[in-house]
């Protein structure tokens, strides 16, 4: 019995054991206010990069917290309008980033990007993340699988989000 009591504090004191839900200050982190419909992109302690990204219709449709990305594609297929991967047609464009939204597995909520650049900034999505193609073709390039995603609507800053979850110095 002590001898499992000791590997179990071992293991528990692993630098590869999971401490918490929140990321390291350093690791990436991506952050989605749907106040303003813009992304902040978090590496190495400090805001990479801020686009602008279309989000749900109504509030409810894009979920709100903190989710892993646990899938990336490139050339997705969209299967609801039953469109190939590549296709000027896709609505999904040429990169998906899904994220374990409602305790999915990454192919129903995710950020990706359009064919239909004139919907970012807009709320008009059925619940995922738009962005302009480069930029999501940008972003897919960064983030590993294992990224948390927050997304929330508030009218607080990048920097003052960041901070509260552990994503950047809070002395910065």
């Amino acid at each position: 019995m002590l001898q499992l009591l000791s590997l179990l504090l071992l293991v528990s004191l692993s630098p590869i054991w999971p401490m918490g839900d929140n990321p390291r200050v350093g690791d990436p982190y991506i952050i989605v206010n749907k106040q303003n419909n813009k992304l902040a992109f978090i590496d190495d302690g400090m805001i990479q990069k801020v686009y602008p990204v279309a989000t749900g219709k109504t509030n409810d449709l894009t979920p709100e917290g903190e989710f892993d990305v646990v899938m990336k594609v490139k050339n997705p297929y969209y299967i609801k309008g039953n469109i190939p991967g590549g296709s000027p047609k896709n609505p999904l464009g040429s990169r998906w980033i899904g994220f374990n939204a409602k305790g999915t597995e990454g192919n129903k909520y995710g950020i990706h990007g359009t064919n239909q650049p004139s919907s970012i900034g807009k709320y008009i999505s059925q619940g995922c993340i738009r962005m302009y193609p480069k930029d999501v073709e940008t972003l897919y390039e960064k983030v590993p699988v294992g990224t948390k995603v927050l997304i929330v609507r508030t009218k607080k800053s990048f920097e003052q989000l960041a901070k509260e979850k552990g994503a950047m110095s809070r002395w910065e």
